[in-house]
């Protein structure tokens, strides 16, 4: 795992942060008291929220497991947020330890828990960089260190592209990173939504004190980020009835998370 040795990371608990809040509510530890408060605010508002990050969680294990089983070697996990083990790399590794993981995140407190938490290992590597500017993700030097545009890559999207505003052209930016990868590569994508329940300005009220809101968007929205890729079977579903191990836990046919993964033919 690369590391930049620079100065240490200012952590600001004045705000409560996304990827600390869904830290808090995994069960981890890289939380604080207001991210716990703004979590207990999420699901006293939203109860499922409990099962739908672990819901979430075992989708994206169960799709870097596709992935790898599809042949694909390079991931692009892009929103990483703060590590939570079984990471991608472990999961991808444990199957092929030749699979190549760049990790991205915007948040340099993400960062310096990645370099602090994560093995050191020659196919994998955390930069800083921001969704909002695809290039920058693209053109990462760090980023070509590990992943070869020229050969297919799995692009990870997991629970991040919600706290895009449409104002940031969230479908171009998807668009950007999709025109950079190879016949072959895969999309790998979660998003939350509200179309299973009445009423989410609540839930999303509850980020608007945070440091990224929250943007909770309809099935038909989700599947827009998916033009230019064919979806695999079963195709765009709530994640835990995408290709489930085992019988959904009670309560999943209200969790308010749509996951798909999708392959690039041409």
């Amino acid at each position: 795992m690369t590391q930049d040795g620079g100065q240490a990371v200012q952590i600001d608990t004045s705000k409560p942060h996304p990827a600390r809040i869904y830290d808090y509510l995994l069960g981890g530890k890289d939380n604080y008291e207001v991210d716990q408060q703004a979590g207990d605010q999420l699901a006293a508002v939203a109860p499922e929220v409990w099962i739908s990050v672990r819901a979430n969680r075992a989708f994206l294990h169960r799709a870097v497991r596709y992935v790898v089983d599809s042949g694909v070697r390079q991931i692009l996990d892009v929103g990483t947020g703060l590590p939570t083990s079984p990471n991608v790399h472990e999961v991808a590794q444990e199957l092929d330890p030749d699979v190549r993981v760049a990790y991205v995140d915007n948040d340099p407190i993400v960062k310096a828990h990645a370099d602090a938490l994560l093995s050191q290992a020659g196919t994998t590597s955390i930069v800083l960089a921001d969704l909002r500017d695809p290039r920058s993700i693209i053109d990462h030097p760090e980023v070509r260190g590990i992943i070869d545009f020229g050969r297919p890559v799995a692009l990870f999207l997991v629970a991040i592209l919600h706290f895009i505003r449409d104002a940031d052209e969230p479908e171009r930016i998807v668009a950007t990173l999709r025109d950079a990868l190879p016949a072959g590569s895969f999309l790998v994508l979660s998003h939350a939504t509200g179309d299973f329940a009445d009423d989410r300005s609540e839930a999303e009220a509850v980020y608007n004190g945070a440091t990224a809101t929250m943007n909770l968007r309809s099935r038909d929205r989700v599947e827009r980020f998916f033009d230019g890729f064919d979806l695999v079977e079963p195709g765009l579903t709530q994640v835990p009835f995408w290709r489930p191990d085992s019988t959904p836990a009670p309560g999943s046919a209200e969790i308010g998370f749509y996951g798909g993964v999708a392959r690039k033919n041409a």
